[in-house]
């Protein structure tokens, strides 16, 4: 996360409210998705806001790609982050998939 605001801080003046903006946002929700997931008390709860997290990773992805293509961030700098969220991704997945698994197991 702080990696992301790091990034953005030399992004450009004029995509202040637009890039910039929409990358920290998508940061900032993947976060307050899973810490939200942990509050709920239901599996299919837990999961459905863990499903948005996983959406605005990839949210996240798509605005670091297009912040490559603009040269904003170089293409190791653009790999090394989009890694990272792969593998995020797939935790967020396999949360999911251990979820369900222990909610079928309980009927």
């Amino acid at each position: 996360m702080e990696e992301i605001y790091k990034i953005t801080k030399i992004f450009p003046l004029e995509e202040k409210y637009a890039l910039t903006s929409q990358l920290r946002r998508s940061a900032n929700s993947i976060i307050a998705n899973i810490a939200e997931s942990h509050g709920r008390f239901f599996y299919k709860d837990k999961v459905r806001v863990l499903y948005i997290a996983r959406g605005e990773v990839e949210e996240s992805r798509s605005h670091l790609l297009i912040a490559c293509k603009l040269n904003y961030l170089t293409q190791e700098k653009y790999l090394e982050m989009n890694q990272a969220y792969n593998l995020l991704s797939k935790g967020i997945n396999s949360y999911i998939i251990d979820l369900n698994s222990k909610n079928l197991n309980q009927h």
